[in-house]
């Protein structure tokens, strides 16, 4: 009883704080007394340490591309510095699904910290693979891909809202059902549109961003298309929608987003510029993001673009801004650091890499393509209608060709009636005409109308004075401006003449009284409804002139078009190569 006693006392003076050390920490030659576990005082057991704060900066990798327009094929390239001689450029093969994932893979293992992200036109304007299945094929190479954020583009209006809203969620398509046999499931990445607001319910077609959280710190990303939507697509894409600014759009939600303790900004917008570097460079860029970042507010850290299909690499206005050329051939690779306690980003970086196709095919992707290749057959060889003669785009000396002139008719049939734009004269550029059109026993097929105009540019229709339409010509000639390296002859429709001559100077080559309508010379005071696709109208190939054309409305497809105009013109005649003249 006495030694129990004597033990008892021990634990209780033991047991005070002030003890604890000379109780638990005796030398090894002092006995350490040990209470049955049962009984043991919890003011014995080893305080809990307090966590500890992390305050090493989190490092996140953001890999970005932008008008992937359905290419899961490979068939491209991307110009790059000659590694071997600074001076002249080569071109790599890139692009494809393929090997656009196994890319991916590959720069997401450098850091856990990863999303995958798109500024826009995922889908819409594809090849015939993922078009004639309304683009489900791309939105399940993407799901396997691990894309997370697409910032709705203009192109994927084209099928209109009700479409683009079954992209999200998933079901059969209405009018063709699910072609691949299965339920189409929907995409497992989120589509963003910040700046599209149904007009009757005022809420915004698709969120306005999507919050991340990297080690404890969250990043938001706000997804945009570009306000001009309406006036590059059909109309009953866009109906009963409003496009409102990319800037004052964003500048609102900084307060939300504050209020809810991020400081981390990421703008993904499907409107871009051009540069004149190389896919790393910043070069004299110009376009629309420029003026749009400058108006951004400053808590805004980087920014993804798209839509010109540019590659660049800047800084603007302090922010970092990035572009990943087109269809799946370039990734930006882009690394934030973000500070834990300020919760912001305090550097950021990045780096177009061409995806090259010399590396290992994701088998997962080669699965998706060979389903559907499979499945595209019957459709491909599809008969649209009969030609009397062989289309080439060969051109003759003035820069005409039969081919082109067909297309140029078509697009100027689909864009006449007064509710498509009333158009009078159409223009094409001569690059969009991609392969010549060969009848097999007069017969033509929907897979070569593809093949020809792969692109599925939008038409356009808009008003032009007489003035504009000579300087447009003008703009056509090598030394004109900056913009125009060689000639690039515009195909023109039928009743539209005029002749040049390339002795004279620049600016002078086209003869004003030979531009004529149906045989009347062209006024420059008055008015002209002209019809071109969406790369012409914002000024491509240096064709600077038709961002100015007023009234601007958008229209169908060019393939849709051209299939249209051969089915209504059976056992078509090949034309007569007379609407341009060169005198010299």
């Amino acid at each position: 009883m006495k030694i129990r006693a004597s033990v008892q006392a021990v634990l209780a003076i033991c047991a005070m704080p002030l003890f604890l050390t000379a109780c638990g920490g005796g030398s090894s030659t002092e006995p350490t007394l040990t209470p049955p576990a049962a009984t043991t005082n919890p003011a014995l057991a080893s305080p809990t340490p307090n966590p500890e704060v992390n305050t090493a900066p989190i490092e996140v990798k953001m890999l970005a591309i932008n008008d992937f327009h359905g290419n899961l094929k490979p068939g491209g390239t991307v110009t790059i510095p000659d590694p071997a001689n600074a001076t002249k450029t080569i071109k790599v093969a890139a692009g494809g699904s393929e090997y656009l994932a196994t890319w991916l893979k590959t720069l997401k293992a450098k850091n856990p910290n990863n999303i995958i992200v798109s500024a826009g036109d995922l889908i819409g304007a594809s090849p015939l693979l993922s078009a004639l299945f309304h683009d489900e094929p791309t939105i399940e190479a993407m799901n396997e891909m691990g894309l997370e954020l697409n910032a709705v583009g203009n192109h994927e209006f084209d099928e209109g809202s009700t479409e683009l809203l079954r992209m999200q969620s998933g079901g059969c398509h209405p009018t063709d059902g699910c072609k691949a046999g299965t339920t189409f499931g929907g995409a497992k990445f989120k589509f963003l549109a910040a700046n599209v607001v149904d007009s009757k319910t005022g809420k915004t077609l698709f969120p306005e961003y999507q919050v991340k959280e990297f080690s404890g710190v969250k990043v938001a990303f706000i997804g945009m298309t570009l306000k001009g939507t309406p006036g590059i697509v059909t109309p009953s894409g866009v109906a009963g929608l409003t496009f409102k600014d990319e800037a004052d759009t964003v500048n609102a939600l900084v307060p939300k987003l504050k209020a809810q303790g991020i400081e981390a900004i990421v703008v993904l917008v499907h409107e871009g510029g051009t540069q004149l570097g190389d896919l790393n460079e910043c070069k004299g860029v110009s376009g629309a993001i420029v003026d749009i970042v400058k108006r951004l507010d400053p808590a805004v850290d980087a920014i993804v673009s798209g839509h010109t299909h540019q590659a660049y690499n800047c800084q603007i206005n302090g922010k970092l801004v990035t572009s990943a050329n087109q269809y799946g051939r370039v990734i930006s690779e882009i690394d934030l650091t973000l500070d834990p306690k300020t919760r912001d980003v305090i550097k950021s970086s990045a780096k177009n890499i061409v995806v090259t196709n010399d590396v290992a095919k994701d088998a997962v992707q080669t699965a998706i393509i060979t389903k559907y290749d499979a499945l595209v057959t019957p459709l491909e060889n599809r008969i649209v209608g009969t030609i009397a003669g062989s289309l080439l785009k060969t051109t003759n000396p003035a820069g005409e060709s039969t081919l082109g002139d067909v297309i140029v008719d078509s697009q100027l049939a689909a864009t006449k009636p007064a509710n498509m734009g009333a158009a009078e004269i159409a223009f094409m550029n001569p690059g969009g005409v991609r392969a010549d059109l060969v009848p097999v026993a007069s017969q033509v097929t929907y897979g070569q109308l593809f093949t020809v105009q792969p692109f599925g540019n939008t038409l356009v229709s808009m008003t032009l004075n007489g003035a504009q339409i000579k300087e447009m010509l003008e703009q056509q000639f090598t030394g004109y401006s900056n913009n125009q390296p060689f000639n690039r002859i515009l195909l023109v429709s039928n009743g539209f003449t005029y002749s040049w001559d390339s002795t004279l100077a620049a600016g002078q080559k086209v003869d004003p009284a030979s531009i004529k309508l149906n045989g009347v010379a062209i006024s420059n005071v008055l008015n002209y409804r002209v019809t071109v696709n969406n790369y012409l109208a914002s000024g491509g190939d240096g064709f600077t002139v038709l961002t100015k054309g007023t009234n601007i409305l958008g229209g169908a497809q060019d393939v849709d078009a051209f299939e249209a105009y051969i089915k209504a013109n059976p056992n078509l005649a090949v034309p007569a190569l007379n609407r341009v003249v060169k005198i010299k």
